[in-house]
Parts: C-alpha cells; sequence; structure tokens
C-alpha cells in the first residue's frame, strides 16, 4: 500500500464525518513516523501535537501503538478509549463513550486486552475489557459491559453482555 493510500484507508468509511476522517488521517500519520526510531525523534513534537489535539482536546485516545485494520468508522467520536494493546479488525465501528481496554486481576497483574474482529459494530457507552475475542460480524449493544468472548455473527447487549441471537 502506498504511502497516500495508508493514510486515506480510513476516509470513505466517515463520509460525512469530517472529525473521524481527521482524527484518523492523525492517527495514521503518527503511526507512520512511529515506525522507525529516526522519524519518531524528528517528529516528536508532532507525537505532542497529537497527544495534545486529538487526546486532550478531542478526547478520543487511539495510543500510537494501537493495532488497527482499514476502514474503520467513528461516529461521535467523543470519550473514546481504546488500550496500545488492543487489536481491531478491519471495518469496524467505534461510537463514543466506548471504553476498550485490559482490566486488573486479583494478583496485582493485568490481563490481556480484547481482540476485536473484522466488521464488528461497538454500539454506545459500551465497555469491553479482559482478554477476549469478539468475532467477525458482531454486534454489541449500546450501554452493553462485556466481559466473555462473543462469537462470530452475534449480537450481543446488556450487564453483562449476554448473546441475544445469532445473525
Amino acid at each position: 500500500m502506498n504511502f497516500f493510500a495508508y493514510l486515506f484507508q480510513d476516509w470513505s468509511a466517515n463520509r460525512q464525518n469530517f472529525k473521524g476522517q481527521l482524527v484518523l488521517f492523525l492517527f495514521r500519520l503518527v503511526q507512520v513516523f512511529n515506525r522507525y526510531t529516526i522519524t519518531k525523534i524528528i517528529f516528536y513534537p508532532y507525537f505532542m501535537l497529537y497527544r495534545f489535539f486529538v487526546e486532550w482536546h478531542l478526547g478520543i485516545e487511539l495510543p500510537r501503538k494501537l493495532t488497527i485494520g482499514k476502514g474503520l468508522s467513528l461516529y461521535h467520536g467523543q470519550a473514546l478509549v481504546v488500550n496500545k494493546s488492543v487489536i481491531i479488525g478491519e471495518n469496524c465501528v467505534l461510537r463514543n463513550s466506548t471504553t476498550i481496554g485490559h482490566k486488573k486481576l486479583a494478583n496485582g497483574t493485568f490481563s490481556n486486552c480484547p481482540r476485536i474482529g473484522n466488521n464488528v459494530d461497538i454500539g454506545a457507552n459500551v465497555c469491553i475489557i479482559g482478554d477476549i475475542t469478539i468475532g467477525d460480524n458482531a454486534i454489541i449493544g449500546a450501554g452493553s459491559v462485556v466481559i466473555k468472548d462473543i462469537p462470530a455473527n452475534s449480537i450481543a447487549v446488556g450487564n453483562p453482555a449476554r448473546i441475544l441471537e445469532n445473525k
């Protein structure tokens, strides 16, 4: 994939959503600069600008070491927090006030982070925590708390999330 195609790979998934396009463009650019030590040094001011503008001003925490497939859509990306160890597949949707990350275990250590498959639609105010897998084409309903694996092609809702039906 060429440089410009990489930077704009989420552009069409966020049509009519300039904020989503801007945030994901800046995220992809910070990932490019994060690949090599020399670019980390040269573009250190950009890392600070990214952190200040995207994380602090816009309230969207997408760390530079995060792994995201192409075609991510951000709907109303306010209060969105994603841990740097999360893996998100292609063509996923994230909505506002969503938290995705690890949980603290009884022995004081932290669990692994979630792995989210392709074409997953995550509703608003969702909390996904722990060493879990969300299968391809799953839908997570708004306000759900996901602490167990969600199989592919299913709909999960509630606190704690339960499988409503398979598509």
